[in-house]
């Protein structure tokens, strides 16, 4: 795959049982080689009190659930991108200690 474009969701999860904030992304994937960049652009716009609340997560810890509009979900590193509403994705890394861990996506 050279790349892919589609809508997801980027969770934030305190729990299993527990998410703090769900928001419409459009993501795009693009292969060079052996690199991958990920980017994800809010959709819509935030408000800027959604705003705000997005970078507390982000501060609290910036491991988020990206589950694609078939169910399936990814553990990812989030990050600024430097434009505004452009996040940049990272796949997290396995093994994580908590409270990464614990806080996957639960089963929908």
């Amino acid at each position: 795959m050279d790349s892919y474009e589609g809508t997801a969701s980027l969770e934030w999860w305190a729990n299993r049982s527990t998410c703090l904030g769900r928001l419409r992304v459009q993501v795009a994937v693009r292969h060079t080689g052996d690199n991958r960049m990920s980017e994800v652009t809010l959709e819509p716009l935030l408000a800027t009190e959604d705003r705000e609340s997005l970078d507390t997560l982000m501060q609290l810890d910036p491991h988020f659930t990206l589950r694609f509009d078939d169910e399936s979900t990814l553990l990812v590193k989030v990050v600024e991108a430097g434009v505004e509403e452009r996040l940049v994705l990272t796949a997290a890394e396995t093994g994580t200690t908590e409270p990464t861990g614990s806080r996957h996506a639960s089963p929908q």
